[in-house]
C-alpha cells in the first residue's frame, strides 16, 4: 500500500477533527462526503477505521524517524566540532587548522589571490605557570584566543599551533598586510591583560607571518612563519 501525499494525510486528520462536533447531531447520511475522501489512492470503501489507524500510526512512525535522524545529525556535528577545536581555547587544534591551511593554499593558488599565516608564540609563559599557577597560563591562553577571533575576519581562521603558540590564516593578504595585521594583533594582545585572583596578567607576544609561496607544503608554509615569529622573538630580547 503506497502513501503518495502525507499532506492529505494531514488534512484527513484536520477535516475529522473539523467534522466531529457536527457529526453528532447529523443524520447518517452525513457521513458520506467524509468516507468519500481517499487517502493516497485508496478508495473510499478501504478506508476503514482500521485502516485509518494503520496510517496514522504509520506517519506517526515516520515522524519520529524524522526527529531521530535530525537528532543523529545534531550528534555528529557536535562530534566533529570535539575533534576539531582545542580542548582548552575556542580555536581549532592544529590539525584542523592545517587542514584549514590546505584548503587555503589550494584556493588562493586556484584563483590566484594573496593568503599568509601568522604565527604567534607567548613570551614568559613559564613565568607566569610558575608564579600564578598553571590556571593562571591557560587564562591567559583564553584570553589571547578571544582577542584574536574578535580581531579577525570571519573567513579567518584562528588555532592554537602548541603549548603557547597559536596561528592566523589571513586570506586576500600579502606579505606586507600580513607583517602589518601581525604586529596590531600583537598590540591588542599586550593591551588586554588577564584579570586573575584581584590582579592583572599582562603578557607580550612575538609574531612572525609568511605570505605562501606557490610550491610550498603546509609544512613548509607553518616553519617559516615559525622562523620569522623567531627572528621577532631574538630582537625583542634584544631589546631588553
Amino acid at each position: 500500500m503506497e502513501i503518495r501525499d502525507r499532506k492529505t494525510l494531514q488534512g484527513l486528520s484536520s477535516a475529522r477533527k473539523a467534522a466531529a462536533p457536527a457529526a453528532a447531531s447529523a443524520a447518517p447520511a452525513a457521513e458520506a462526503p467524509r468516507d468519500a475522501i481517499a487517502i493516497g489512492g485508496i478508495p473510499a470503501a478501504e478506508l476503514t477505521p482500521n485502516v485509518r489507524r494503520a496510517l496514522e500510526t504509520l506517519m506517526a512512525e515516520v515522524e519520529q524517524l524524522r526527529t531521530e535522524l535530525e537528532d543523529a545529525r545534531s550528534r555528529i556535528g557536535f562530534l566533529e566540532k570535539l575533534v576539531d577545536e582545542d580542548p582548552l581555547v575556542p580555536v581549532v587544534n592544529r590539525r584542523a587548522f592545517v587542514r584549514e591551511l590546505t584548503r587555503m593554499m589550494a584556493f588562493a593558488q586556484r584563483y590566484g589571490v594573496p593568503a599568509s599565516i601568522v604565527y604567534f608564540d607567548i613570551n614568559g609563559m613559564k613565568r607566569i605557570n610558575d608564579t600564578y599557577g598553571h590556571a593562571a597560563g591557560d587564562a591567559v591562553l583564553v584570553t589571547i584566543a578571544k582577542v584574536l577571533l574578535e580581531n579577525v575576519r570571519t573567513t579567518d581562521v584562528v588555532g592554537r599551533l602548541g603549548g603557547d603558540e597559536m596561528g592566523v590564516l589571513l586570506i586576500q593578504a600579502d606579505q606586507a598586510l600580513a607583517d602589518r595585521k601581525a604586529g596590531e594583533l600583537a598590540t591588542l594582545i599586550e593591551e588586554r591583560p588577564t584579570p586573575w585572583q584581584g590582579t592583572s596578567i599582562h603578557v607580550t607576544v612575538a609574531c612572525g607571518a609568511h605570505a605562501f609561496v606557490p610550491g610550498d607544503t603546509a609544512g613548509e608554509i607553518i616553519e617559516a612563519a615559525d622562523r620569522a615569529m623567531y627572528r621577532h622573538k631574538t630582537a625583542m630580547k634584544d631589546a631588553g
